[in-house]
């Protein structure tokens, strides 16, 4: 490792020093730019900020006119310090003014200056201004000179991060970092958060930023990567890290990019210059992240977050910090924003205290989203570029209806949604009115509106939003929050809370339904090349027999003196069902023979989510007491729709004519074999969709809590007869061009029926 010479070290020491005394901003910015000119030997340091109109306003200089600070301004993009913040990237000149890009301002007084060299002011990949250095002999700066100019931009940018700069902005003007952002991204769960930004795995906040030993730090640096090697090196020799998708490519290119030893020396390099290693890690990380940013090609982008999460894991090896001291003081009202997130990890949130989830990346059929939306909370999803945009506990606007974020919003925009939040608490008030109204069709037809549910805390909305009872409750959940796997008590007490606080309404447990997407830490699986068609639900459990007697015998025992409603997960063949109840037989054997009481009543249920039962509808329904519609995963398999992938998740419609005329050929099998057919979907949430299921002849759903009341508004309003005949003669016709949705909203408009 080569040692550059000790001018860097000297700047960063009296920077140190010049950060640590009481001064006011101006002055120490004055004195920064002197302490730059005075140890590189230029005859110019200037220090331009970028503020929240685009602009670049120079804030200090040394060597220009003084008169020029605070007037002095380019666009982003213009001129040669515009450009240094457009690219992120640095600026080595030896004749700045024969650049095609250079920009001459007067009142600065620079043209009798030639050599240049600029570097941006970064923070997490961010331009947050330019730090610039001239003289007036031609000549290229060294690279040692380069390095210690960038490790000393660092120091302006923790001064813009921590508002100081803010006591020195001229009345009317806004700093970038503190400008308001509106974010477009796509509605997954309706409604309106008002709150404050908490980011899913917080920013790390390196506040030391100078070393007082550099062999020191590099042996810390050392230590931090030798532990972060090993832990990837455990992580892909037990394969049990809960990670979605190709899990084991991911960490194979964090164990590549751990083992860069370009990555490595850049850090070490940034240590002699007088960082910290956490310093240097958080400049090496900026750097890169500035420069892979401008990248195109979506590979490469995805790299760039493997790269930028292994250094996060980096810097909390080096700081000790920790995501659960994080979450000390979690505020009252906490938006949530993340890159991506599994769903046990947003359970781990105080669930009072969230009023939304911004997510990068997902579909609306994603599970975390099917969670977030049980629990009543809004979701906008594909919001590009919301982490990098905000700062934990920065006010923020999360609006599900219109898929927008808003973060630090004006105050024009938070009285408005304030307003606007007030209507929603109204229209939510009349659907709390309704909630002990029969669901009767206006021709007479009482539909079963039933929730959907997976844990304790969903309970209480079963009163609350006066469901007929749980038509899906997932057991799963249980398994995938738990750090181990559920005992045989564990689960049964756990199903016999579910059945007490019921009071009564029926339940339907789904049986485990893990694999796929839906991972638990502590359970050994294979990479599969398509999870989604793979080992899972009914599948696996049939392979894992005692896994599944176990949770048989748990719910049997847990349902004693009372009525059981289960039913069986992604089952692709009747025979599957056939195995299923001769393990039921067994338990009840077992359990009979100790003496416990049987339930009352056991109903056996499947899902219907794989297509080949369609050409076993007849079988299907001679062998089960009811079945239920898994509209998500039909909807995935019948039309090849990855529904994890956001780029042909809404490529075709759930309300097109395929997937319609197929929910109809399974009520119609329904009926004629005298069996129940419910669906459990996330179609029943939407007022229209569900419309639709009514018309083709569903009379039982199952949707979120919060979906019973505007689902049950929309049918106090519907003739389905009327509906019924509309949609049928739709369904029957094979002209192309005709939208059935643009068909059931017209019906909807004319009748006055809210959807």
């Amino acid at each position: 490792m080569r040692d550059l010479s000790a001018g860097p070290r000297v700047l960063l020491k009296r920077l140190r020093e010049l950060m640590a005394e009481p001064l006011e901003p101006q002055e120490r910015l004055d004195r920064i730019v002197r302490q730059i000119a005075n140890n590189m030997v230029a005859e110019v340091c200037s220090a331009y900020v970028l503020r929240s109109d685009g602009v670049l306003e120079l804030y200090a200089t040394e060597g220009l006119n003084k008169d020029a600070v605070h007037l002095a301004q380019l666009k982003m993009g213009q001129g040669l310090v515009g450009t240094i913040a457009a690219s992120a990237q640095s600026l080595n000149l030896s004749d700045a003014q024969a650049h095609p890009a250079f920009r001459y301002l007067p009142e600065t007084g620079e043209e009798i200056y030639h050599s240049f060299l600029g570097v941006p002011i970064l923070r997490a990949g961010r331009s947050l201004g330019v730090l610039v250095v001239q003289n007036k002999a031609q000549r290229n700066y060294r690279e040692d000179e380069l390095e210690a100019l960038e490790t000393t931009a660092m120091v302006l940018a923790e001064m813009i991060a921590t508002g100081e700069l803010k006591k020195i902005t001229r009345p009317g003007l806004e700093l970038d970092l503190t400008r308001p952002v509106s974010i477009e991204g796509d509605s997954y769960s309706e409604g309106i958060g008002l709150g404050y930004v908490v980011l899913h795995e917080p920013r790390i906040v390196v506040t030391n930023l100078l070393n007082e030993d550099s062999e020191k730090e590099i042996r810390r640096l050392a230590d931090a990567l030798g532990s972060l090697r090993i832990s990837i090196d455990d992580m892909l020799s037990r394969r049990e890290i809960s990670m979605e998708g190709e899990h084991r490519d991911v960490l194979e290119t964090y164990r590549m990019f751990a083992h860069d030893q370009g990555w490595v020396r850049r850090m070490e390099e940034a240590i002699h210059n007088g960082l910290t290693a956490e310093a240097a890690v958080e400049k090496v990380q900026s750097d890169t992240k500035a420069r892979m940013m401008r990248l195109t090609d979506p590979y490469l982008r995805e790299r760039m977050h493997d790269f930028d999460d292994l250094a996060n894991r980096l810097l909390r090896q080096l700081t000790g910090f920790s995501p659960h001291s994080a979450a000390e003081g979690f505020p009252n009202d906490a938006i949530v924003f993340a890159r991506a997130m599994g769903a046990a990890e947003l359970l781990d949130y105080p669930r009072a205290n969230l009023r939304g989830l911004v997510l990068e990346e997902g579909a609306v059929t994603s599970h975390v989203v099917i969670v977030a939306r049980a629990m009543g909370i809004a979701v906008v999803g594909q919001a590009a570029g919301a982490v990098a945009l905000a700062e934990n506990g920065d006010p923020a606007i999360i609006d599900g209806d219109d898929g927008k974020v808003h973060v630090r919003p004006v105050a024009d925009l938070q009285r408005a949604y304030e307003e606007k939040v007030k209507l929603r608490a109204k229209r939510q008030e009349q659907f709390r009115a309704l909630r002990d109204v029969e669901p009767l069709t206006k021709d007479g037809h009482r539909i079963k509106l039933q929730m959907n549910a997976g844990l304790l805390v969903d309970l209480p909305q079963l009163a609350d939003s006066g469901a007929d009872g749980i038509g899906l409750f997932r057991t799963e959940l249980q398994f995938m929050i738990s750090s181990t796997m559920p005992k045989g008590e564990e689960q049964e007490s756990f199903y016999r809370n579910v059945l007490k606080q019921a009071a009564g309404r029926p339940v339907t447990f789904r049986t485990l339904d893990i694999g796929g997407d839906k991972v638990v830490p502590y359970f050994r699986s294979q990479e599969e090349e398509n999870p989604a068609l793979g080992w899972r639900a009914i599948r696996l459990s049939l392979d894992r027999p005692g896994l599944l007697r176990t949770q048989l015998r748990a719910l049997l025992k847990a349902a004693s003196g009372v009525e059981l409603k289960m039913m069986l997960p992604m089952v692709t063949e009747v025979s599957e069902i056939r195995q299923v109840r001769e393990l039921m037989q067994k338990e009840i054997q077992h359990i009979s023979k100790f003496g416990h009481q049987l339930p009352k009543k056991l109903q056996f249920g499947a899902m219907l989510e794989v297509p080949a039962l369609l050409w076993q509808l007849d079988e299907l329904m001679d062998e089960v007491d009811f079945v239920s519609v898994g509209s998500n995963d039909l909807f995935q398999f019948a039309m090849a729709v990855d529904r994890g992938n956001a780029r042909v998740s809404d490529r075709f419609d759930v309300l097109g004519r395929p997937f319609l005329r197929i929910l109809r050929d399974i009520v119609r099998a329904g009926e004629r074999n005298k069996t129940p057919v419910t669906l459990c979907g996330e179609m029943a949430s939407k007022p229209l969709s569900a419309m639709a299921l009514l018309g083709i002849g569903f009379r039982s759903i199952s949707m979120s809590p919060t979906a019973i009341g505007p689902v049950k508004a929309m049918l106090l309003g519907l003739d389905v007869g009327q509906l019924t005949e509309v949609l049928t003669a739709a369904l029957d016709d094979d002209t192309p061009g005709v939208s059935v949705r643009d068909l059931l909203v017209r019906h909807a408009e004319v009748n006055k029926i809210p959807v």
